[in-house]
């Protein structure tokens, strides 16, 4: 027989044998830039992805202050109540919060508390706060600070802690 040492077989079937150099495809630079476009556009998705979910990743905790500060601007002290507890039926058991009383709250967050009548605010953004032990991040840490400019008063902006697992709020240590 001949000198190939592949099974060569005859029809439609798939005849094998290597493949030289000479054989290879031609060079198509449509196929090569059509890749490049499709790599290019992969790595651009997963680039904006990743930016939004940095951008977004405190929304929730964010989103509760915006809803806290909404209640009071629209002077309604329970509801803000209720937020800032977490808490919208509070008033079924008021002996829960009994270490921060309605009272006490009308008194920081009523119209005579530090911020008087709340007519604009704008949440400024949020961070987690440094840990003690001198990272720029604490992971472990529970919650989350969120800054909020209040009756454009930009020199002095309240900073509420927001926690992560139940998303009550409090006062800022930071």
């Amino acid at each position: 027989m001949g000198g190939s040492s592949a099974p060569r077989l005859l029809g439609d079937e798939y005849t094998s044998h290597e493949m030289t150099l000479f054989e290879a495809a031609p060079y198509d630079p449509a196929r090569i830039r059509k890749r490049r476009i499709r790599i290019t556009a992969i790595v651009l998705i997963v680039l904006v992805c990743l930016i939004l979910a940095w951008n977004f990743r405190h929304y929730p905790e964010e989103h509760v202050v915006s809803n806290f500060f909404a209640a009071l601007q629209q002077q309604d002290y329970e509801k803000a109540y209720g937020i800032w507890n977490h808490d919208p039926d509070w008033k079924q058991h008021p002996q829960k919060y009994s270490n921060y009383p309605f009272q006490d709250f009308m008194r920081d967050w009523g119209p005579g508390g530090q911020w008087g009548l709340i007519k604009s605010y704008r949440v400024d953004g949020s961070a987690v706060p440094k840990g003690g032990n001198a990272t720029s991040f604490d992971i472990g840490s529970s919650g989350i600070v969120v800054v909020v400019t209040v009756n454009e008063r930009v020199a002095d902006k309240a900073h509420i802690w927001v926690e992560k697992s139940d998303k009550t709020l409090g006062f800022s240590p930071f």
